[in-house]
């Protein structure tokens, strides 16, 4: 029965393999050039969660936007203007958020517009980006890598583990994590797959939860989840756990497939920046602010979102300071 969806997945990843070209940088930094091994699925949960901190306030907009072209001398902005591009580093394979359009080899999505509006707000034109694909597991760590980013896009849950390393922004997007499962199971969520073997992606908050859910399903780490949608359609696990938004993109890849459950922990998206450059923090959520309340971020959610229902109303920013 799984024939076709396993079909339909090998496209998938031909396509993304095909990568490198229209400006977007090819291979992550410390990307694995196949799934772990079967030893290297179950790193364990890691230490308890850091609830010490309100993960979704940042750094507050100190001063108006400047016009673009014209950014403060000794700002990250001024160093990103005279480079003539932004950075931005974020996946390949999350459809609907950032990943690479098979007919055109340009890596698209809501993340990857939430950085193209970021360019517009420094140049004046959203085009001026550079696309660079991380792992999962270096998300944190590009933002301050030999050759950083400027900040990173791809579905990353803002949480006060992550703060302690990098500055987010302002919350952009609130996701929840659910589960993926055959659509013959009966499965109605995680509370159903104890002893089960359940896939995310390596580094992210999803792995972590499936890990310390009080049913005590198998987690399995892949690096990333296309290949966890492969190892699912392959019946090397039974399930595929992260945030609905992302399963939501899994589920129109695989007809076989249903998304089940209430959420089991809150998401709330941010993107990472260095916190060499607070200002470059407080400029962002500048951005953020202007489009939540001219209608942009209600725009870029029908574009990529939209059959998921009505644009709810965008997060309410919180500021630390």
């Amino acid at each position: 029965m799984r024939a076709r969806a396993v079909t339909v997945a090998a496209v998938l990843l031909v396509s993304l393999a095909a990568g490198g070209c229209s400006g977007d940088s090819s291979r992550p930094r410390g990307e694995a050039s196949a799934a772990p091994s079967a030893a290297a699925t179950a790193p364990g949960p890691g230490t308890p969660a850091d609830t010490s901190c309100n993960p979704r306030a940042s750094r507050r907009p100190s001063a108006p936007l400047p016009k673009p072209g014209a950014m403060p001398a000794g700002t990250y902005m001024r160093t990103i203007q005279d480079r003539g591009r932004l950075i931005l580093g974020t996946s390949q394979d999350t459809l609907l958020f950032s990943s690479r359009n098979p007919f055109t080899g340009k890596i698209e999505g809501f993340d990857v517009d939430m950085g193209r509006q970021i360019a517009a707000a420094i140049f004046g034109d959203p085009d001026k980006i550079q696309i660079r694909v991380i792992g999962y597991d270096d998300r944190v760590e590009a933002v301050d890598a030999e050759e950083p980013v400027d900040l990173v896009a791809d579905t990353m849950t803002a949480n006060c583990d992550r703060w302690r390393d990098v500055d987010f922004s302002t919350i952009y997007y609130d996701a929840g994590q659910k589960v993926l499962v055959s659509s013959t199971s009966d499965a109605r969520g995680i509370g159903d797959l104890g002893g089960r073997k359940v896939c995310a992606a390596q580094g992210s908050t999803s792995y972590d939860n499936i890990a310390a859910a009080a049913s005590k399903p198998v987690a399995v780490a892949r690096a990333g989840f296309a290949d966890c949608l492969v190892a699912f359609q392959q019946n090397e696990v039974d399930a595929i756990s992260t945030d609905d938004t992302i399963l939501v993109g899994l589920a129109a890849q695989d007809p076989y497939a249903k998304v089940v459950g209430p959420r089991m922990s809150q998401e709330p998206y941010g993107m990472a920046i260095s916190k060499k450059h607070p200002e470059f923090t407080r400029f962002v959520n500048a951005v953020l602010e202007r489009n939540r309340a001219n209608g942009t971020w209600k725009k870029t959610y029908e574009r990529w979102l939209g059959d998921l229902g009505p644009a709810p109303r965008p997060p309410a920013a919180q500021y630390r300071d």
